[in-house]
């Protein structure tokens, strides 16, 4: 049930970007079906949720987490609870941003879509964040209205974001305990499909971090190209995954995804490589996605069985060719390599089973288009050497941000990314725009460096940066971590670099730290790395 609300926030759509410095959006009939492939009226909440319950039915079960289950009936009545309590009790109207600062668990996942179905705008934070970070999210956002969980309230409350409610813990104000007072019925706000349903924050790696905007059939048009075209789930796969759904990468693999096939997602509020691993025995799960880090880590577990995993999806840092090789002999398991963005909304390059070339990203998913551009926006040839442009039925719309020129220019997205074309339309990534490196006239692409570094057993991460040298303008420095136990001194690293790239690439200088900088998302942070080389 929809319904049309007299009541409407106009902050979104009066901080969109000028008409002209959108990136043109495409929907190719090829892929949709149609040119206009979604309804003028469309709650994305309704299309995941009730839509899928009218195909599959109620009984069908939707959401695994620890201690129990939910069907799509009992996630339907909980939703429903939600959003009248939203109105109800403190006021939303359409229009208004809710922050959702929670672990993935359960009540996230119930309350991202009663936010979308009050017309409201979802700002979903990571639990990490803290005070300072939080009042930034308020200064873009203008939150309205907080859910928090009770274990991450203080960051909150001292941040002064606003009126709220607490999520668990069974207190007085535990939202949860009123719940039962709220009727289980609730008739979905009219939204249109272009209205705003989520306002994602990039992890800021380089400065104050950026406020995408993402209209509610964007949240349908991501399942309806990555997720039909390369991931290909089935209405009886079980998901699960590491990132945060606050995160788009983790919102669509663990929420659109399998709700748009009726599928089932396993919420876990500690994904480490371990608990991952072992959910494919202990619940059955079939489709997985995470970092290549975690990849990397599950191959140290011997006495895990990985029988009935299916599909392995890796995103937000580069797949090395070792990892990829390395999981599939231990697990028959072919990893889904991609690239996406906050911008984006989610991947948009990549391949799938035999299509797959390892090494290589992949090819533009079915309905995106990209090219590789040179500095004033010509596209190159294949083998050149420059910068990624894609565009599709989503793109780059940032809220009130003049950094908008810099990733829409010449009727692309440019994802700050430098890329190769291989004559068969593959895509193989050389490294951030801002991170090649450039050495005596070579020009070295750090992830290159960090994947060889990476087949030398003793080392678990690495990250590699450009360091000033007065002779040769950079030199490579290398950050390694290496596994528990390990003992390699750096002259060793070097020389296995030096067997496995050309020797002018290897590292000049291996600096051994117990972790990397990252982002609340897990990104490395490549500028911590240079302020510690610049002391």
């Amino acid at each position: 049930m929809l319904a049309t609300s007299a009541h409407v926030d106009t902050f979104t759509r009066d901080n969109l970007p000028p008409a002209n410095a959108w990136p043109p959006l495409m929907f190719d009939a090829a892929v949709f079906g149609s040119t206009q492939p979604y309804p003028e009226r469309l709650n994305a909440a309704v299309e995941l949720l009730d839509a899928t319950i009218a195909k599959f039915g109620a009984d069908r079960r939707a959401v695994v987490f620890a201690g129990g289950s939910w069907t799509y009936g009992e996630l339907r009545d909980r939703v429903n609870r939600l959003a009248n309590m939203l109105v109800d009790d403190f006021g939303v109207v359409p229009g208004n941003r809710v922050l959702l600062r929670m672990p993935n668990n359960e009540w996230l996942v119930a309350a991202w879509l009663a936010v979308l179905k009050t017309g409201a705008v979802a700002v979903t934070s990571m639990p990490a964040l803290r005070a300072t970070e939080l009042r930034t999210v308020n200064e873009i956002a203008g939150v309205a209205v907080s859910l928090v969980d009770h274990r991450f309230v203080a960051d909150w409350a001292e941040a002064a974001i606003g009126r709220g409610g607490v999520v668990g813990g069974g207190s007085v104000d535990d939202v949860l305990t009123r719940l039962d007072g709220h009727k289980t019925e609730f008739a979905a706000v009219e939204t249109s499909a272009d209205d705003v349903a989520i306002l994602a924050f990039t992890s800021g790696t380089t400065g104050r971090p950026k406020a995408t905007m993402h209209f509610h059939r964007d949240m349908l048009a991501v399942c309806d190209t990555f997720s039909a075209h390369v991931l290909k789930p089935t209405p009886d796969d079980l998901f699960v995954g590491s990132p945060p759904i606050g995160f788009t990468f983790g919102l669509g693999a663990l929420v659109l995804f399998p709700m748009r096939a009726g599928a089932a997602m396993l919420v876990l509020e500690r994904p480490t490589p371990d608990a991952l691993a072992r959910s494919v025995s202990d619940y059955g799960v079939t489709v997985m996605s995470t970092a290549p880090t975690a990849y990397r880590a599950m191959l140290g577990l011997p006495d895990v069985d990985f029988t009935g995993l299916r599909r392995c999806v890796s995103a937000g840092e580069p797949l090395g060719l070792a990892t990829w090789q390395a999981f599939f002999d231990r697990t028959g398991c072919r990893i889904i390599d991609g690239i996406g963005s906050t911008e984006m909304l989610h991947i948009f390059i990549s391949c799938s089973d035999d299509d797959i070339r390892p090494g290589a990203t992949g090819r533009p998913v079915p309905g995106y288009d990209a090219c590789i551009l040179d500095d004033d926006g010509n596209e190159l040839p294949a083998g050149a050497l420059g910068r990624l442009a894609v565009r599709g039925p989503t793109g780059c719309r940032y809220l009130n941000d003049a950094r908008q020129a810099n990733y829409v220019q010449h009727g692309w997205n440019l994802t700050g990314d430098t890329y190769i074309r291989d004559d068969d339309g593959y895509y193989w990534y050389q490294a951030r725009n801002d991170d090649m490196i450039i050495s005596a006239g070579f020009n070295i692409a750090g992830p290159e460096v960090e994947m060889a570094l990476l087949t030398h057993p003793d080392v678990l991460e690495c990250a590699v940066v450009g360091a000033p040298d007065e002779q040769r303008t950079m030199i490579v420095h290398a950050f390694v971590v290496l596994r528990p136990g390990a003992t390699v001194e750096a002259l060793a690293l070097q020389d296995h670099c030096r067997r496995t790239i050309a020797a002018y690439k290897a590292p000049r200088v291996v600096e051994f730290i117990d972790a990397l900088p990252r982002t609340t998302t897990g990104k490395v942070q490549r500028f911590r790395l240079r302020e510690m080389l610049a002391r």
